[in-house]
């Protein structure tokens, strides 16, 4: 099955928040460039990428916007 890009996560701590979302919900993933990413901060052309099943997207997208929507939520009460 394909693989498609999710989302370029810009900080190794949204990509541990990514990852772990996704595998609590049980959706594979794999992330291309994990490391370069931390050896090389503020080149986009190494930004990880995280990708999931083509059949999975949706979710995975409802996930993501949901884990978006709760970070902004608390963000704006302080």
């Amino acid at each position: 099955m394909p693989m498609i890009r999710l989302t370029e996560p810009q900080s190794m701590g949204e990509l541990a928040m990514i990852t772990s979302l996704l595998e609590g919900s049980g959706i594979a993933y794999i992330v291309q460039n994990e490391h370069m990413s931390s050896l090389y901060p503020g080149l986009p052309i190494l930004n990880s990428r995280v990708m999931v099943n083509e059949c999975d997207q949706l979710r995975a997208e409802v996930l993501l916007s949901r884990l978006r929507l709760a970070v902004r939520d608390v963000s704006s009460q302080t």
